[in-house]
């Protein structure tokens, strides 16, 4: 059953407790609330105090993939707003908060007041020190240099307060040394005494380890601006280590219950995910105490959309590439889910999906048919939507934040980057995700795609081939759980957030059958007429929906690449990604003005 009640409640406890030190340190505020004299004296007080730094993702993680070849949006965000704009340290002015930074120092600095064992004090601070590399991982990936504090500072700490950045490699190593304490120090389990409640064990940091290094050593790797491409290996190395012994250890497992065709969808409609081995950590939520915050947004009409540039990444069912087939561009929606990877018909809403928890999709429950509008790709997301109309079940439902499966993914890309992947390897790994949905077992020297070939162009390895294809399992694997942006940017790959998404392709005006039912179910006019009063019915005496299609500018219901046919277009032009720049974020110009010590780098 969920550990929530108590563990939920001492997290809110703990965060009305905290209030008064939530200060930013730049605010230059003496932290003296909490009274170290008198709240450092027990166990119980060191477990409040770090319940307030946890900062999981919860629902939202489904609509991460915005703004990347994953899902388009017609709402703002960052790197669009970037892209597509001018942009400069005076006008981005997120990211530069260090009040969980404070907390977590702070924490360090006096929780040794408290009088219980050297393991339980070692517990704690490998939690604190756990929470600090977290943080810094967030700095590095959005400012690579950063300076490093592990004290807090007051008024008079001119000094401190007036330091420039710190190298990304000094800065790193800091983040490296507060893991490896912690791997070795936290707690096998979780505050409950199992593995999954919520809480963090030594498996969870160990998971957290072993994807940092794998990112870092990526990014050293394709990223010949930061001149540490002769350490990418060492990074490697480490993920491939700690990925492994997260596998020989046993403790986790691929959710699969031998149902192939709805197991990896439900991995995500799960109320309960506490007894789930594949689940490490959990965002769990009850209903009336702590709600999921769950909406039916998240199905695809409302500002967030899958694409048609995933979707076209998913294999064919006996493992050949979609892309590979002549005219693979022009196939129908229908054609498009015709023998796939199984994970395509448990992503997007496929044609015969029926729909129960209608939300903001204006055209009704049952026989699923897409609700094309402006700016949408016409793809629906079922992948994170809760397809049950009740608000108790949607309200209730947990989130895998961290799985089994992205270390097992971990462990096969180290392999590959360091040239030493073999099939036994894969069959521990990758292979076992396949399985949970029937797929055939990829293998060691797969064919190279020249898809995937022209989609990363910076990728190196002697196992080049499968480096790729272990790169679209990933992608496939996480979808649409918000991996993508990170995974584009440390792979050197931020040219591909240019390409405009896309969606459904249309042959022309005139009838098209949605639901694969071989009967027509909407009608493309065009731009210069009206839909009309009385609509026409189909053969099994359904109204045809109508849709006025046009090219962008034009007065219509639909935009297509040419106006009467093509793909669904979302997007007139998504900008220009400058590199080495935009893989960086400014400081802002405002804490430059406080600090002139703090210097712009990479062209901000």
């Amino acid at each position: 059953m969920k550990h929530i009640n108590k563990y939920i409640a001492g997290i809110a406890i703990a965060a009305l407790s905290l209030s008064a030190c939530k200060k930013d340190f730049l605010d230059r505020q003496s932290q003296t609330a909490i009274g170290d004299g008198f709240f450092f004296n027990n166990e119980k007080d060191l477990q409040l105090y770090t319940n307030g730094l946890y900062n999981f993702p919860g629902w939202g993680i489904y609509n991460d993939d915005r703004s990347t070849d994953n899902a388009g949006t017609t709402g703002a965000t960052e790197i669009k707003n970037i892209m597509i704009g001018n942009p400069s340290a005076s006008t981005i002015l997120s990211g530069w908060d260090w009040g969980q930074l404070r907390r977590a120092n702070y924490f360090l600095e006096n929780f040794r007041k408290a009088p219980v064992s050297e393991d339980v004090l070692n517990h704690y601070e490998g939690v604190a020190r756990f929470f600090r590399a977290m943080f810094y991982i967030g700095k590095v990936k959005r400012y690579s240099d950063v300076p490093w504090y592990d004290k807090t500072m007051n008024v008079d700490d001119t000094e401190l307060l007036m330091k420039p950045r710190d190298p990304r490699a000094f800065v790193v190593d800091k983040i490296m040394e507060d893991l490896a304490f912690a791997a070795e120090h936290v707690n096998l389990t979780g505050v409950s005494g199992t593995l999954n409640d919520g809480s963090i064990n030594r498996w969870i940091v160990k998971a957290y380890q072993a994807k940092f290094a794998l990112y870092e050593g990526t990014y050293r790797k394709y990223h010949s601006e930061l001149n540490l491409a002769g350490t990418a290996n060492t990074f490697l190395q480490l993920a491939r280590d700690v990925s492994k012994e997260i596998i020989d250890g046993g403790k986790y497992a691929v959710y699969n219950t031998g149902n192939p065709d709805v197991d990896y969808l439900n991995l995500f409609n799960q109320e309960d995910l506490s007894g789930n081995k594949e689940a490490m950590l959990t965002t769990f939520s009850q209903n009336g105490l702590r709600n999921s915050g769950w909406s039916e947004t998240v199905f695809g009409n409302y500002e967030v959309f899958p694409t048609k540039d995933l979707l076209q990444d998913y294999l064919m069912e006996d493992g050949s590439y979609y892309t590979s087939q002549s005219n693979y561009n022009t196939f129908s929606f229908v054609k498009e889910f015709e023998n796939r990877d199984p994970r395509l018909s448990q992503t997007y809403a496929y044609p015969g999906f029926v729909l129960l928890n209608v939300g903001t999709y204006s055209q009704g429950g049952g026989l699923y048919v897409q609700q094309l509008a402006k700016n949408f790709s016409g793809y629906h997301q079922i992948k994170g939507f809760v397809n049950d109309p009740s608000d108790a079940v949607q309200q209730n439902l947990d989130v895998p934040v961290l799985r089994y499966a992205e270390i097992l993914l971990a462990f096969a890309e180290a392999k590959a980057e360091l040239g030493e992947l073999t099939q036994s390897d894969l069959d521990i790994s990758v292979n076992l995700l396949r399985d949970r949905v029937g797929m055939v077992h990829m293998t060691v020297n797969p064919p190279l795609d020249p898809v995937q070939n022209a989609k990363y162009p910076m990728a190196s390895s002697s196992q080049k081939s499968v480096l790729l294809e272990i790169r679209r399992e990933r992608r496939i694997e996480l979808a649409l759980e918000g991996y993508r942006f990170d995974d584009l940017m440390r792979w050197n790959a931020g040219k591909l957030l240019e390409k405009e998404q896309e969606g459904i392709y249309f042959s022309g005006l005139g009838k098209h059958d949605l639901t694969g039912d071989g009967v027509g179910d909407i009608i493309l006019l065009p731009n210069s007429e009206s839909i009309p009063a009385v609509k026409e019915k189909n053969e099994l005496g359904v109204e045809y929906r109508y849709y006025r299609a046009g090219s962008f500018g034009q007065d219509a219901g639909v935009f297509l690449k040419n106006g009467t046919s093509g793909t669904v277009q979302t997007i007139a032009d998504n900008g220009t990604f400058q590199e080495p720049k935009y893989y960086y974020r400014p400081i802002p110009q405002n804490q430059v003005q406080l600090n002139p010590n703090l210097k712009q780098i990479f062209g901000w």
